[in-house]
């Protein structure tokens, strides 16, 4: 971390892997921003808002669908706003893991080609946010950490 950077908010958040978290993970995210930008004089835009929503519920609907599949987990969420604006989200699961994440983040790939779902979750967070990172291990569970930078208007 940059010396004249400082960790300004964080906050820790455990919730059971059960869809209906999906919402409560976006309230609790939106809060957090809101609230952190907010003390700090920077301006949040309804877009800027709306696009950490999306990614969010990408990255919880993930954890959810495809990391615990038929069983039930806990999901992890982690929010840091630092003092350059900098929003930093981690949420994780122990559940499957993925065996191969670069083909994982490939447009349009899915491993149940037979679901409603359309493998653009990935796509669909790296596209609203600044930086998109995803680590797994097979069995062991994922990992993506995402950074938006919000730019002020103070």
């Amino acid at each position: 971390m940059r010396k004249d950077r400082k960790l300004i908010n964080e906050a820790r958040l455990r919730f059971k892997g059960i869809s209906l978290n999906e919402s409560f993970a976006r309230i609790c995210v939106s809060g957090f921003v809101i609230g952190t930008a907010g003390s700090m004089g920077i301006s949040v835009t309804a877009e800027e808002l709306a696009d950490i929503k999306t990614a969010v519920s990408e990255a919880v609907t993930n954890c959810i669908v495809h990391g615990y599949k038929e069983m039930q987990g806990d999901v992890s969420l982690l929010l840091r706003f630092f003092s350059d604006g900098e929003l930093y989200i981690q949420i994780s699961d122990m559940g499957c893991g993925i065996e191969d994440v670069e083909k994982a983040r490939m447009p349009l790939y899915t491993t149940d080609p037979d679901s409603d779902r359309c493998g653009m979750g990935f796509s669909i967070m790296e596209s609203f946010m600044t930086k998109l990172k995803v680590s797994s291990k097979p069995g062991k569970g994922t990992r993506v950490t995402m950074v938006k930078q919000l730019f002020g208007r103070r």
